[in-house]
């Protein structure tokens, strides 16, 4: 860096700033921590940079890969009985119609956390946050983001041309002290994650969303930053559905996903919040695709609403409960001491990330490593367990791999 530096006649910080930027930026160099920066070989472009860091190569007789962050597909509810209710043919004269089904909207609607004054669909969570950050950030903005936190809502802000803000969570969600922190940067917006946070698991508590609430009205002499709520684990949560939207309902939109309680491969979740902001997303959408498919919507609204798949995501709720408890009271047993996660993921600290990443793929068994899941360097060496697959059958074997990952130098 020095010597590059010295020819080019600038500073060693310019430099690290300009591999930074072809780093998380274009993904055309990697880091390799004290063996250098290298240019990358082989560039996935589909892929964002931290989402590239979430991809390796499978381990040879890989058996189980608990890397993914996914729902385990058998506790995914039937879609058959839904299929055979959607028309046989795709319907015509829709483009300008209402974007939304009026009896899907109704659905979410009935159990929003706090009076929205609309509600509209989007293909999935990811692309409800991406639209509604469009609308509120531009270059040179600061974006508060939980740290650690989803790695492509880091990539997002980059894309934006706006800054990261990082603030800090504790077993109660984001800590007041580190969002009244974060807050003299004078943010437009703070993203968090309400229930199930990936990759904590941790809840946010009706307290501390009063507080955090408290915190951004109490600040009258800038403008209150929007807050967007990714409330990705929905059904499969056994947290209540809390949101800053029921003490600032002005400043919220709330994203209500339905992938990993009905399938990903439906791609729709639904934002609900200030008209003026959601409107604005309906409006640029029909610029671009326009509306999330019909059928679909028909099809989750079928999920939604009939018994059976109201049974089958309960017993999937109840499942992931189970398993999340059954591996971390084995976890307990030698010595880990790890609270029970919501949702499907288990973040576990380690000794020493890669080593941590290399025991569990000796036995077969991918995870994914934390530091993606950082906006920068990682404070401390973690790992992510995607638990949700694990069924009582193999919790004995899997709780064996992170506990000797935990202590792998």
């Amino acid at each position: 860096m020095r010597e590059v530096a010295a020819e080019l006649g600038v500073s060693p910080a310019t430099v690290s700033s300009a591999w930074q930027a072809l780093r998380r930026g274009t993904g055309v160099v990697v880091s390799r921590g004290r063996s250098g920066t290298f240019v990358r070989e082989t560039p996935r472009a589909r892929l964002s940079p931290r989402q590239r860091g979430l991809v390796g190569a499978s381990p040879a007789g890989l058996r189980m890969d608990l890397s993914r962050g996914t729902p385990d597909p058998e506790l995914l509810p039937s879609l058959g009985p839904a299929f055979g209710r959607v028309s046989a043919r795709a319907g015509t004269g829709v483009y300008r119609d209402e974007p939304v089904l009026p009896q899907l909207r109704d659905v979410p609607d009935a159990t929003w956390p706090y009076p929205s004054e609309a509600i509209t669909v989007v293909d999935g969570a990811t692309d409800g946050i991406v639209r509604v950050l469009e609308q509120c950030v531009h270059l040179g903005d600061r974006v508060v983001l939980e740290s650690p936190g989803y790695p492509p809502f880091y990539d997002l802000v980059e894309s934006l041309g706006a800054e990261i803000v990082p603030v800090e969570s504790d077993d109660s969600g984001i800590r007041p002290a580190s969002l009244r922190t974060a807050l003299g940067a004078r943010p437009v917006a703070v993203v968090l994650q309400p229930r199930a946070q990936n990759p904590t698991g941790i809840s946010m508590s009706p307290d501390r969303a009063r507080e955090l609430a408290g915190v951004l009205s109490r600040r009258r002499k800038e403008p209150m930053p929007w807050v967007i709520e990714d409330d990705h684990s929905g059904a499969i949560s056994t947290s209540p559905d809390v949101s800053l939207g029921s003490h600032i309902p002005q400043r919220v939109v709330h994203v209500r996903s339905f992938s990993k309680s009905h399938g990903p491969d439906l791609r729709i979740a639904a934002p609900g919040g200030p008209a003026e902001l959601v409107d604005a997303l309906v409006a640029r959408r029909m610029l671009g695709p326009g509306w999330t498919s019909r059928m679909v919507q028909t099809i989750l609204h079928d999920l939604l609403t009939r018994a059976r798949s109201m049974d089958e995501v309960s017993e999937a709720r109840r499942q992931y409960f189970g398993r999340q408890r059954d591996l971390t009271a084995r976890l307990a047993d030698p010595g880990m001491a790890v609270s029970t996660p919501d949702g499907i993921n288990l973040w576990l600290p380690v000794l020493d990330e890669r080593a941590a990443l290399l025991h569990p793929a000796a036995e077969g068994i991918r995870v994914a490593g934390g530091s993606p899941f950082f906006p920068g360097d990682a404070r401390s060496p973690h790992i992510r367990v995607t638990s949700g697959p694990v069924d009582p059958e193999h919790a004995s074997e899997v709780a064996a791999a992170p506990v000797a990952a935990a202590a792998a130098v």
